[in-house]
């Protein structure tokens, strides 16, 4: 890891006492995880299209209560080329939701000794409130370059213009909350904003795509560099997804296609052995993806101390 960008800061006291951050090299392409915290939300969150004693068995063989589960949030650092590229903001502040052990990412950015005013380009993966939250924090904007790029697919800017819940299934006041701080987030960043289509590299070796699904202008980030690569899959991949991919989340705008997306993805990843992050998976959630009969098996990353 560059020194100049990543040197921790020494912290003590009771307030981190597990892992918030996790360094993983591809090829000349640097790679920071870095937790946002987890997000308490109720199991029916995981797969709202199957049978909760099914769901509920699922989570007893993992040891989980089958009414509640913490999401992970993660978010990346890429280093590539010359830039610093952050993938994904976090929550931000508590958007009213009772949330309060994540929107923890620009204290831990700073506590990893990455300013955020050396970031040159944002990819968003998609526009729920906790992947942009971290950028409507008081103090975050004005932090920023003025020349900071933020790409996000078109699709998806447009999507927020006029959304449509009618087949996501989130608890009681999610649907206004990721409304609302869509609403602010483009007026606050318009000017940033460097919309996509289809694709775009950022960065020598790192290329965003549009997988739709999730949202409209869902996307993953490709890392690709002498001969490793690494796919930072956002919410295209949750826990549940390998062994069962056809499980519907309860964020998802389209499930049908965001299960399709899922197969391929996953499908591609057990085929080319290539790495995979996603903002939902137990952090550090680095791993590669077996086939597993008709369905997959998560193999996380030994860690490299």
């Amino acid at each position: 890891m560059s020194p100049d960008i990543y040197q921790p800061s020494v912290r003590t006291g009771p307030d981190e006492l597990v892992p918030s951050r996790y360094a993983v090299q591809i090829g000349d392409i640097e790679v920071l995880v870095v937790s946002d915290g987890v997000l308490p939300l109720p199991a029916t969150m995981l797969a709202h299209n199957v049978d909760a004693a099914v769901r509920a068995a699922w989570m007893k063989d993992l040891f989980l209560s089958p009414e509640a589960f913490d999401w992970a949030l993660n978010a990346v650092v890429v280093r590539s080329g010359g830039q610093t590229i952050l993938v994904d903001a976090g929550l931000g502040s508590d958007p009213d939701l009772n949330l309060p052990r994540a929107g923890q990412l620009i204290r831990r950015l700073e506590s990893a000794g990455a300013d955020i005013s050396a970031v040159t380009d944002i990819v968003l993966t998609h526009m729920h409130m906790d992947h942009i939250g971290g950028l409507l924090v008081d103090g975050v904007k004005e932090r920023l370059r003025p020349d900071l790029r933020i790409h996000v697919a078109a699709a998806e800017v447009r999507f927020w213009e006029a959304p449509d819940f009618s087949r996501v299934n989130m608890p009681p006041g999610f649907p206004d909350a990721l409304r609302a701080t869509a609403k602010r987030f483009v007026q606050e960043y318009r000017s940033c904003l460097q919309e996509f289509d289809e694709e775009r590299e950022v960065a020598p070796g790192v290329v965003v795509q549009r997988t739709g699904g999730h949202t409209p202008g869902h996307s993953i980030v490709r890392m690709s560099s002498g001969g490793e690569r690494l796919t930072f899959a956002g919410d295209a991949v949750f826990v549940v997804s390998f062994e069962h991919p056809d499980w519907f989340n309860g964020f998802e705008h389209d499930p049908e296609e965001a299960a399709r997306v899922r197969v391929r993805l996953l499908t591609e990843l057990a085929e080319t052995g290539g790495q995979l992050v996603a903002t939902h998976l137990p952090f550090p959630s680095v791993g590669r993806v077996a086939k597993d009969g008709d369905a997959f098996r998560w193999v996380p990353a030994f860690w490299d101390y």
